[in-house]
């Protein structure tokens, strides 16, 4: 039995999760609950014990100095919450930590234990992956699920994907089981630039998560550290034209696939945030926000801007030590290269 003390009782509380590791490409999905935690002032009110969870070969600990007096940092996972205030107030559980190397069972099942003492109404779980996807594009965000009724009322993907699999995926299918409510929302990231830092991707998965959730998310200088990390990745790309030629292969590809994406549901969708954003949506308005493109691209394609940031990403080449995320480009891959279809990863 959990027993939680000094935690008061939470408003239509959602729990959000990320794991850095596998489903976590360029540390999109883990810096994305870490700037929640950090914009709202999350307090952390739980950690779970690192030694049922974690090899520490694999994740080793850190030493610090703490005024003189060497302390010592377990990898674990830890939950904070925080309250979002404004007209209909709501509270967020976040759960940020490593993917774990063993007992996954247990560790869905204390992770679901704090959500049921909490009485958390959904988890969403973020996450991102590598794919064949040009920086110079928005970033594809999908949300799936393995509810079918879930699907049907959130507008979301019902999960096909076979294959192996994350800690994403095993809490998705656990919260199944166990009657809760949960959503993946995976970003693509472009695989010739892997490494992290990722600002652009983790501000697709916040924008996708405030509307899932409708909630609003201050965003801070997310918008400009993604503009400069696209103006970083074009200024490399030029560079060299191998690179050059196969970006703009991939925009060819996406620009034709999604030509039926012009239209539509997809238009409406942006126009209706756009006024929310204008006219009443929740919280306050301000550059700090995101504009009326909801993947942030408004702020990326504006290179007349004369705020200047020294380029974040490193020159784009394949990461060799994500051996396993750029091999399969899924998440939650088979070993395919096909990655233009992100709705099928858990």
């Amino acid at each position: 039995m959990i027993e939680l003390e000094g935690v008061p009782e939470l408003i239509d509380p959602v729990m959000v999760a990320a794991f850095e590791g596998w489903n976590d490409a360029g540390d999109a999905a883990s810096t994305a609950v870490a700037h929640l935690d950090r914009e709202w002032k999350g307090e952390v009110f739980a950690a779970l014990d690192a030694e049922d969870y974690y090899d520490f070969q694999v994740n080793r600990p850190t030493v610090w100095l703490d005024g003189g007096v060497r302390k010592i940092t377990w990898p674990t996972t830890r939950l904070s919450v925080v309250r979002v205030g404004g007209e209909k107030p709501r509270d967020l559980v976040l759960v940020r930590g490593i993917e774990p190397s063993m007992r996954w069972r247990s560790f869905c099942n204390e992770l679901l234990g704090f959500a049921h003492e909490l009485g958390v109404e959904m988890v969403v779980i973020l996450g991102a992956l590598l794919g064949d996807t040009p920086h110079t594009r928005p970033v594809p965000v999908s949300g799936v699920t393995s509810d079918p009724d879930l699907a049907r009322r959130m507008d979301l993907e019902e999960t096909r994907y076979e294959g192996p699999t994350g800690i994403v995926g095993i809490l998705q299918e656990a919260c199944t089981h166990a009657g809760v409510p949960a959503v993946s929302l995976w970003a693509a990231v472009p695989h010739y630039v892997s490494q992290p830092p990722n600002p652009k991707a983790t501000l697709a998965l916040l924008n996708r998560l405030e509307d899932l959730i409708d909630l609003r998310i201050p965003l801070g200088e997310l918008p400009e550290d993604a503009r400069a990390w696209q103006l970083g990745v074009d200024q490399l790309a030029s560079e060299d034209s191998e690179v050059a030629e196969y970006v703009q292969t991939l925009e060819e590809a996406r620009d034709t696939a999604e030509l039926p994406e012009a239209s539509g549901e997809a238009i409406a969708r942006e126009f209706e945030r756009y006024l929310r954003r204008r006219d009443g949506g929740p919280g306050p308005t301000g550059p700090g926000h995101a504009t009326e493109s909801g993947d942030g691209s408004s702020y990326l394609r504006d290179a007349s801007s004369g705020r200047t940031r020294p380029p974040k990403p490193p020159r784009p080449e394949p990461d060799p030590d994500q051996g396993s995320e750029s091999g399969d480009r899924h998440s939650d891959s088979s070993g395919t290269s096909d990655t233009s279809d992100t709705s099928e990863d858990d």
